[in-house]
């Protein structure tokens, strides 16, 4: 069997989209990590005390070495090297011996140090102007200018504190230097019993204080995911109480928030329902009474002017009974689902019902229903009636003469869905979000209307965990409502 190469198709484009997605993942992270975040305010306020407790330290640290003895000014450590200079003259072989001694004991008091390095203080003896011994052949002979003051020596780049003592016997001279930083050292040296555990111990102090500060935010994490899972409509207390005295005032503010809130939408509610109860009485003996004076007259031009106020009977009527359901739907509490119902009955239930307003305005129904039979839903039958009138209602209504609307109800994975499609005008783009605003209307509309009804359909599917969605209709005509819902178990 033949084989051939396999091609890399991937060309310039899938190079720049691969480039691009890095950056754009990089991006995400970047902005992540400069969001402002109270846990890492915490965990940095946390390090920064730490920090400048550090410095402190460290100061206290410097300010001390800079008082520590320096072996150049021990003025009894220069008598014994001159005595035993001047004691051994006479044995140049021992007065080695004991120089070198003396040399290895600055040497083991100053560090691990050898005498050939850069870091090790240095010992030069002279006796009658000969110089008779140098801990270092590297450094050259030293002179002071000052006998008995310590004075700063430059050798290359090296710089060191050097004094020298004379004695008269023999002319015996003891020059003595040592590195800059050897106090330093030395307080290092004496300190590191306290100071190298605090050191090592600094970079794991950081992990502690991340997980004590995450372990100290759990309750404010527990009440900003109760209040996070609330509906628009749950306006009960909050259920966690916090014992921390920290977050309970937050949490009774809260709540204090919630109830007032909740008691002035219920006062609102009552007053709309209330008044719009009292306005059902007078609108109907209105509209008795017109049509009873309607009849007893053969005058065209007054016939006219009552069928004017009956459709303005008509249309505040309506207006009433759409401000009832409004108040019916946001009583309702978020969750209360009673019964199972089948949507494609509920929708040829409210087509027929709609039948003669259709008809009225010479509008056809194009109603279909999935193969899968019944399309059950598990919610609140007046709710769901009351969103389904709604739509096919705004269908009829902005249609056409002689146009059609489509309803269509069927399923899509684990949700019903409820399709209207009407040919009227449509809804801009712009405006599609905003139509769900109570008593918002296209201002382009020249048909009547209250601006409640997709208002309502908004309240009953928050309260169902329903979405809609609007969109241009066939070929860009008229408008398309896409309603889902979740499906019954059962």
């Amino acid at each position: 069997m033949n084989s051939s190469p396999v091609q890399d198709n991937a060309g310039p484009g899938a190079g720049a989209a691969m480039h691009a997605g890095w950056r754009h993942a990089l991006g995400q992270r970047w902005r992540r990590w400069v969001q402002p975040s109270l846990l890492r305010r915490l965990l940095l306020a946390q390090v920064s005390v730490v920090g400048l407790l550090w410095a402190c330290i460290v100061g206290l640290f410097l300010h001390d070495s800079n008082r520590f003895p320096e072996l150049v000014r021990y003025d009894s450590l220069f008598a014994c090297i001159i005595t035993a200079a001047r004691n051994l003259a006479d044995s140049p072989d021992r007065q080695q011996a004991t120089l070198r001694a003396f040399d290895m004991a600055l040497l083991e008091t100053s560090g691990d140090f050898t005498s050939d390095e850069d870091k090790a203080p240095v010992m030069q003896v002279w006796q009658r102007g000969r110089l008779i011994y140098n801990s270092s052949a590297s450094v050259p002979p030293i002179i002071n200018q000052t006998i008995g003051k310590v004075e700063i020596i430059r050798l290359g780049e090296r710089s060191l504190r050097a004094r020298t003592m004379v004695s008269p016997v023999l002319d015996t001279r003891v020059m003595l230097a040592e590195p800059k930083f050897l106090r330093l050292y030395f307080n290092a040296d004496d300190r590191s019993y306290y100071f190298l555990p605090l050191l090592i111990s600094l970079p794991f102090l950081v992990f502690p204080a991340w997980l004590a500060v995450l372990l100290a935010l759990r309750p404010w994490r527990q009440v900003t995911r109760e209040t996070a899972e609330r509906g628009p409509a749950d306006l009960t207390p909050l259920s966690f109480e916090p014992q921390h005295k920290e977050l309970r005032p937050m949490v009774r503010s809260i709540n204090g928030l919630l109830r007032s809130v909740r008691d002035r939408g219920v006062r609102e509610r009552g007053l709309i329902a209330d008044a719009a109860n009292e306005l059902q009485t007078p609108l109907e003996a209105m509209r008795v009474n017109v049509e009873a004076l309607r009849a007893q007259t053969n005058d065209e031009g007054q016939r006219e002017l009552m069928a004017n106020l009956l459709r303005s009977n008509d249309r505040a009527t309506r207006l009433v009974g759409q401000l009832q359901q409004l108040m019916r739907s946001d009583e309702v509490p978020q969750n209360a689902l009673p019964e199972a119902l089948a949507l494609d009955a509920l929708a040829r239930e409210r087509i027929a019902l709609l039948g003669p307003l259709a008809q009225a305005r010479g509008v056809k129904f194009d109603f279909a229903v999935d193969d899968e039979g019944p399309v059950p839903v598990f919610g609140e039958r007046e709710g769901l009636i009351s969103m389904v009138s709604n739509l096919v209602e705004n269908a009829v209504k902005y249609s056409p003469g002689g146009g059609t609307v489509s309803v269509h109800v069927g399923r899509d994975g684990a949700r019903a869905v409820l399709r209207v499609a009407d040919q009227g005008p449509g809804i801009p783009p712009a405006l599609r979000e905003r139509v769900f605003d109570r008593f918002f209307r296209n201002p382009d509309q020249t048909q009547s209307g209250s601006g409640l009804g997709l208002a309502i359909v908004k309240s009953v599917l928050d309260r169902h965990h329903g979405q809609i969605i609007l969109e241009a209709g066939e070929d860009g005509r008229g408008l398309l409502a896409t309603v889902w819902l979740p499906l019954s178990a059962g």
